[in-house]
């Protein structure tokens, strides 16, 4: 049983986790025990808490809780390159300008200042262009920052925006979206399974409960580039991310554009789990010449400056290649995010053993996201009841408060009457 995505009504959305059950939406399964009344769920502080009358008639062993969702929230752009800034090139500079046009977080995937990545190099090449957009790049780091020792002048000059000093790899929250950066620097920063890096990338995957992720670093797994190609070195960042059913990652280091079709760490076509990769060594520094394509490639470029942009919608995402002045190449698209129906889409009920009282915290929940709950009964042969009514929850989307009165002196937060100081809450059942 896998959720399907539900935009319909509730009506629509109970025989929908019907029929998934497999079960009738009244009386009892095959003189198992009857459906639980009195859903209700309360949604606060990252969690809902859920809680039902137990089952009428019949001995009962436990519950088990079902979930469907239907994503909403802010969505937010994403923009950026690498490979950018030399100062015997104007190519930063061309790419720069289509950034101020461009509102949101600016990524530079990597070898951002030529030549070495020096306290020089960031000043006098990076600094005139792309540094006007610093207060909002979240930077990966490449190679050539490590031509000085440790990176120490990409550290110093990013600050706490590049991670933690000598690690290169940290994650943030964008929109709905989880952002992951990692340090392809394998040499220095082990990429390899096992590695300090590749647990912590497990564990913060696993941590995460966003339903979309992207993830990003210099060095690409795959690229139809002449001059470095695909790197496997970086395969344990792909399969830690399929695995988690990740859905982007861009890259840079070969200075080409190029899109590929969604597949897996094994470069098999994968159009259901499948991650897309974009390579954008398009940032102004020097051009490429593409190779031998390899499998799944689907656009190349080889000859234009530009930016990637990113509209990162709840359950989705847009792409569109920004090209620099006088250009006419474009490249653009969507697609959906693989764990769209929510991140707890599974093949069966969001508790491991049936719960043996009344009640449930499902604490894997998503800012701006609707949740839609059922309850089963399981009796101890195993027989399950059919579902309970269904019962719908919004998670409020994550806002700074504001305090205000209605007009009948109620204290309003965020827009929403309450009687707490946070918070918003929704509920049908």
């Amino acid at each position: 049983m896998r959720f399907q995505r539900l935009r319909l009504s509730a009506a629509t959305v109970a025989l929908s986790l019907v029929s998934l059950l497999g079960a009738s939406p009244t009386g009892a399964a095959d003189d198992g025990p009857a459906a639980p009344t009195n859903l209700a769920g309360t949604a606060a502080a990252g969690q809902v808490s859920l809680t039902w009358s137990a089952s009428p008639g019949g001995p009962v062993a436990g519950y088990n809780v079902y979930r469907d969702s239907t994503m909403s929230g802010p969505s937010a752009v994403m923009v950026g390159a690498g490979d950018i800034a030399g100062c015997g090139s104007l190519g930063d500079e061309a790419t720069a300008l289509l950034l101020d046009a461009v509102a949101g977080t600016v990524v530079a995937l990597g070898d951002n200042a030529y030549e070495d990545g020096s306290a020089a190099d960031f000043a006098n090449c990076y600094e005139p262009s792309w540094g006007r957009h610093k207060a909002r790049t979240r930077p990966a780091v490449g190679n050539h920052e490590y031509h000085s020792p440790n990176a120490s002048p990409y550290f110093d000059y990013f600050g706490s925006a590049a991670g933690e000093v000598g690690k290169g790899y940290y994650s943030y929250e964008l929109g709905t979206w989880h952002v992951v950066v990692l340090n392809s620097n394998c040499w220095i920063v082990s990429c390899a399974a096992g590695s300090a890096q590749e647990q912590w990338l497990r564990a913060d995957l696993a941590a995460s409960p966003a339903q979309c992720t992207v993830a990003y670093w210099h060095h690409p797994r795959f690229s139809s580039g002449a001059e470095h190609g695909s790197d496997a070195s970086v395969d344990p960042f792909w399969t830690a991310l399929y695995e988690a059913n990740a859905d982007v990652v861009l890259n840079g280091h070969d200075h080409i554009y190029e899109r590929f079709g969604p597949q897996t760490p094994a470069a098999a076509a994968d159009p259901i789990r499948g991650i897309r990769q974009f390579n954008v060594g398009t940032g102004g520094k020097s051009q490429y010449n593409v190779g031998v394509i390899k499998d799944n490639s689907e656009v190349r470029e080889t000859r234009t400056f530009g930016v990637l942009r990113l509209d990162l919608r709840p359950g989705a995402f847009d792409w569109r290649f920004l090209s620099e002045a006088g250009s006419t190449f474009t490249d653009n698209g969507s697609g959906a995010c693989h764990d769209a129906n929510g991140s707890v889409a599974r093949t069966g009920p969001l508790n491991g053993t049936p719960l043996t009282t009344p009640e449930y915290i499902d604490a894997s929940v998503v800012p701006g996201t609707e949740y839609h709950y059922v309850v089963t009964a399981v009796d101890s042969a195993g027989r399950e009841s059919p579902p309970s009514a269904l019962a719908t929850v919004t998670v409020g989307a994550s806002l700074p408060p504001t305090f205000a009165r209605d007009t009948f002196g109620r204290t309003v937060i965020n827009g929403f009457g309450s009687t707490s100081p946070g918070g918003s809450y929704s509920l049908s059942g």
